[in-house]
């Protein structure tokens, strides 16, 4: 079973990065072209030659953005397809269309908005170039805390569901989420301030379009991977059925 779920969610992952490729293709490397516009007459207004291209523009909005979103993809797939394992069962009595929405949904706040919100993607000529080490290291720390804390607060809804309620419950551990959070975004150093004269449009229209793509994503993830799921497990059922005794009766 657990291979069978890594597999569909692997192929899940795989139709939700064409989905957000396209979107990249659409919205995002447009803005991207725009900033490497910007960056290169920065550097000729400073009589700076700039950079010799390592890869070039065309490989890089072509091969490259496909190779990233097909690993990038498949990668979440699979791991997605090992949360809706954990999941299933363990959060109500909830059919798997319905896990795998709340695991997209948690998955999506986890790794995409909370670090979104402290340290927001920026496109080329934002940033110190020096510092790129240090910020990657801080974004994924922030990931890893979006991916702890969420866990925690579904494991202390259920805790305390028994005694609270859903309602309350789900209310106090997003309070408690929300909490925990904010304290790391307090502790945590502020984002690189961005070039004076980049346009704002610019970057406000990456920022939006990189959140679209995830948002594509870890949609369709949810949605298709739940679809199939649910379908293999009708099957199942269907086939285990002529076995099973009926309430009451002899086989």
């Amino acid at each position: 079973m657990m291979r069978s779920l890594l597999i569909r969610g692997m192929l899940a992952g795989l139709a939700a990065a064409a989905l957000a490729l396209v979107i990249a293709w659409i919205y995002g490397e447009p803005q991207v072209g725009h900033a490497i516009s910007f960056e290169e007459a920065q550097a000729a207004a400073h009589h700076h030659g700039g950079e010799a291209e390592v890869v070039s523009r065309t490989v890089q909005k072509t091969t490259g953005l496909i190779t990233a979103m097909v690993v990038y993809g498949v990668a979440v797939g699979g791991l997605f397809a090992i949360a809706f394992a954990f999941a299933y069962g363990r959060i109500g009595a909830l059919g798997a269309r319905a896990t795998a929405a709340l695991v997209a949904l948690g998955g999506f706040v986890a790794v995409v908005v909370v670090p979104f919100l402290k340290y927001p993607p920026t496109p080329p000529a934002v940033g110190n170039p020096d510092t790129i080490g240090g910020r990657t290291a801080l974004y994924f720390g922030v990931v890893a805390l979006g991916v702890l804390a969420t866990a925690a607060a579904v494991i202390v809804q259920r805790r305390l569901l028994p005694r609270l309620g859903i309602w309350n419950a789900t209310i106090a551990a997003t309070v408690g989420f929300a909490v925990v959070v904010g304290v790391v975004y307090r502790l945590t150093p502020k984002p690189d301030a961005v070039a004076d004269g980049f346009p704002a449009t610019v970057l406000w229209d990456f920022r939006i379009a990189s959140l679209g793509i995830q948002v594509v994503l870890w949609a369709t993830l949810g949605l298709l991977f739940g679809a199939l799921t649910e379908r293999a497990f009708q099957r199942v059922r269907s086939t285990q059925s002529p076995h099973i005794s009926p309430p009451g009766g002899t086989r």
